[in-house]
């Protein structure tokens, strides 16, 4: 039993890492665009989040997978199934994004418009205005959000079970028929849930606690 759980925490663990790195570098490129001076740009971001954010995370999910598996299945001519842990990943990497973005996009409205023309004036190009001086701004702004995001998707993992990947949910689900007793096995289960929550929280509080002494020192 534990060490099915073991296996079981290490794939959700590495569901969570992925979705959570990818995410967020999508998500600051959706927000950039969300802000940017193309029309295209704020439209497409607008179009995503609003995708993102009005379908339910188990339908992508299903999608990802089932659509995935369909439309290689085409490309080859033949049956292939998509791997379970890439679309709940990916699936998971544009739930993720949307949200971020929209997360990203209320911190970069809260930094002052000078500070931006501030670094132009200096001779800094885009790239570098937003890697010194929006991004380091934009971070402590975002943590709040930023944190309730990184829980909630640590609890999102979850779903990725529908597809057959063996993590804690489906570990848990599999023990609990095959041994009749669901108790102990969805208890176990909400103690991982609740001990990864509670560790991303903890983590994420002396991150937001160490921002504020740089700010006010």
């Amino acid at each position: 039993m534990y060490h099915n759980f073991i296996h079981g925490f290490i794939i959700t663990a590495s569901v969570f890492c992925v979705s959570v790195v990818f995410g967020t570098f999508a998500g600051l490129v959706i927000a950039a665009a969300s802000i940017s001076n193309f029309a295209y740009g704020r439209m497409f971001a607008k179009a995503f989040v609003a995708t993102i954010r009005g379908v339910p995370e188990l339908l992508i999910i299903l999608l990802a997978y089932f659509g995935g598996t369909a439309a290689i299945s085409a490309i080859f001519g033949r049956y292939v199934e998509v791997n379970a842990f890439a679309s709940g990943v990916g699936a998971l990497t544009f739930v993720f994004a949307g949200y971020a973005a929209e997360a990203f996009r209320g911190a970069l409205n809260a930094i002052p418009k000078g500070q931006i023309e501030a670094s132009h004036s200096l001779g800094l190009s885009r790239w570098q205005s937003w890697l010194f001086v929006i991004v380091p701004q934009m971070i402590p702004l975002a943590i709040p959000a930023y944190t309730n995001l990184c829980v909630s998707l640590i609890k999102d993992t979850a779903l990725v079970s529908i597809v057959g990947l063996s993590d804690v949910m489906r570990i848990a689900f599999v023990g609990a028929g095959s041994q009749h007793a669901p108790l102990p096995f969805y208890l176990m289960a909400a103690g991982i849930y609740l001990a990864c929550t509670s560790v991303a929280l903890f983590g994420f509080r002396q991150l937001d606690r160490k921002y504020r002494l740089v700010r006010h020192s």
